[in-house]
């Protein structure tokens, strides 16, 4: 099991909105700087451009710096599936995270079983793990259902407990379900708060460990010490109204989650 980022840790620092966005490079640079051995680059659709020369150049980096590479993309259609497995082969990663949604592919789940049934023996010949995300698109029910059906050891569960409340599915009922097809671990905290004037709620992130995410019982429950599964960093850190202030706090809240990661081993 090893502590990884991922570009979510990044999300403000390479959008759009920073005056110079981070590099692949840089990110990998600053993973090893916070002593993280993970580097998932995940739903960064700009590694899908990337020449051989520029993988290969990618791949050498994160060697000379001792990271190992983890990808993440949305979807299960096969043509972008062994896309990714030519890319995770490029990199030397041998896991790629996905979902079942994409903004115009919604399967069933009898779709979907038929889809990954196409790819996933060409994961396992390569040795690559699939990890399908728990998300508020899908319920758990469901996506339990798909990868059961497809019943490999090379396709699992992407676990992100957080990402489920917006289906008013519980954190911890998401992990006591999950937890033996569990392949991978986005670990972010996350807590409602009230908006202005008491009307509503805002879900959004917070410090590790100072939200709702129960880690204590996650990890008791998937045991990725045992099972040599890795904990990879997100963040949902709410704009702060400047770049300045929200690069900042992004990078502030990284070393607080790898700390406090580091610690609870």
């Amino acid at each position: 099991m090893a502590y990884g980022l991922s570009t979510y840790a990044f999300f403000w620092r390479l959008s759009e909105r920073a005056p110079k966005p981070l590099t692949v490079r840089e990110m990998l640079e600053n993973t090893r700087a916070l002593g993280a051995d993970v580097f998932q680059i995940c739903d960064h659709p700009v590694i899908e451009s990337f020449t051989d020369a520029e993988l290969t150049e990618v791949r050498a980096a994160a060697d000379d710096l001792g990271i190992r590479l983890e990808l993440g993309t949305r979807g299960v259609a096969p043509g972008h599936l062994r896309r990714y497995l030519r890319l995770a082969e490029a990199l030397g990663a041998t896991f790629v995270r996905s979902m079942l949604n994409t903004a115009d592919h919604r399967p069933s789940t009898d779709e979907a079983t038929a889809l990954l049934r196409e790819t996933v023996p060409a994961y396992a010949e390569r040795g690559v793990t699939l990890g399908l995300e728990t998300y508020e698109q899908v319920s758990t029910d469901d996506l339990l259902t798909v990868v059961r059906a497809v019943d490999s050891p090379h396709l699992g569960v992407c676990l992100d407990p957080g990402n489920s409340v917006a289906r008013l599915e519980r954190p911890v009922d998401v992990v006591e379900r999950t937890a033996p097809h569990v392949v991978n671990i986005h670990v972010k905290d996350f807590a409602f708060s009230r908006r202005d004037g008491w009307i509503g709620f805002t879900l959004a992130g917070c410090p590790l460990g100072e939200g709702l995410l129960d880690y204590a019982h996650m990890v008791e429950r998937v045991l990725p010490d045992e099972r040599d599964i890795n904990q990879i960093v997100e963040h949902w850190l709410p704009w702060q109204g400047g770049f300045e202030e929200t690069a900042r706090l992004e990078d502030q809240w990284t070393q607080h989650s790898v700390n406090t990661l580091m610690r609870s081993k």
